[in-house]
């Protein structure tokens, strides 16, 4: 499971005391980032020059509860400007359980630094299916972010992927999240692969707790680093158990009725 071992904790305490284009690249471990948030150039096999890993995209951020980062979402495209997309079980707990509260969203995260400050969490939506059964094929939420004396729209300031349904499964991507131990995105470039009938998969290392919610990035402009999303690290064993493997509910028709919800709802 990506979501922070922290949160989970807390859930239970509390319980108790009540996205489309094909192309082929080459598979390569991650590259690391630097503590300043900046590229760190990973020497290649064979004597091949450094290569630069993709730095993150201001459109991703951490999700807080209670001042700790535990999951990951991003920003997506809409008329009202202040949509996310994220993993079902970052922002609902699932069969028997229910919306979590207190939420807030830092775009652009990055050193124990928010460029952007924090926005509240609110309007979250899952679909039925996770709601009532924790379906791995439905682990895809949404919901909508503003900050309190600020008429400027999240996406005005830190920007916007959009999102694309219904596409292929096998697609470059750029993967993002936020590890639970670490104030500095994991950023990763892989192709990805079918996992099963609704589900995608791709190997990225060092994407552990925390990572959840993290955007499937195609597409990505190498000046703005936006793209398309076509998926998030959920889904099966809740975005994988091996910190090197990811997954991902694949993006259909359900995923778009909820997302055209949330944008009316903002």
């Amino acid at each position: 499971m990506r979501r922070s071992a922290l949160l989970l904790a807390l859930v239970v305490v509390l319980a108790l005391g009540a996205v489309v284009a094909t192309v082929i690249v080459t598979s390569a471990p991650q590259n690391p980032i630097a503590d300043d948030g900046s590229a760190v150039a990973a020497a290649q096999a064979g004597g091949a020059k450094p290569q630069l890993p993709p730095v993150s995209s201001t459109a991703v951020g951490a999700l807080f509860v209670d001042g700790s980062h535990y999951c990951t979402a991003s920003v997506v495209h809409s008329d009202p400007g202040d949509v996310l997309v994220t993993a079902a079980h970052c922002i609902h707990n699932g069969e028997g359980g229910d919306y979590i509260s207190g939420i807030t969203f830092a775009p652009g995260f990055h050193n124990g630094i928010a460029p952007f400050g924090f926005w509240d969490v609110s309007n979250e939506l899952v679909a039925p299916g996770w709601a009532s059964s924790s379906d791995p094929d439905l682990d895809v939420g949404f919901a909508t972010a503003h900050q309190r004396g600020n008429p400027k729209t999240l996406e005005s300031v830190a920007g916007a992927n959009k999102l694309a349904t219904s596409g292929a499964f096998v697609q470059p991507i750029t993967l993002t999240g936020y590890p639970d131990d670490s104030d500095v995105p994991a950023v990763c470039q892989n192709t990805t692969s079918q996992q099963d009938t609704y589900q995608l998969r791709v190997d990225c290392v060092g994407f552990p707790n925390g990572t959840s919610g993290g955007p499937w990035v195609t597409q990505q402009d190498p000046k703005t680093r936006l793209g398309t999303v076509i998926g998030v690290i959920g889904g099966f064993q809740y975005g994988g158990d091996d910190p090197d493997t990811s997954y991902s509910s694949y993006f259909d028709t359900d995923v778009a009725a909820l997302y055209r919800q949330t944008a009316s709802r903002s």
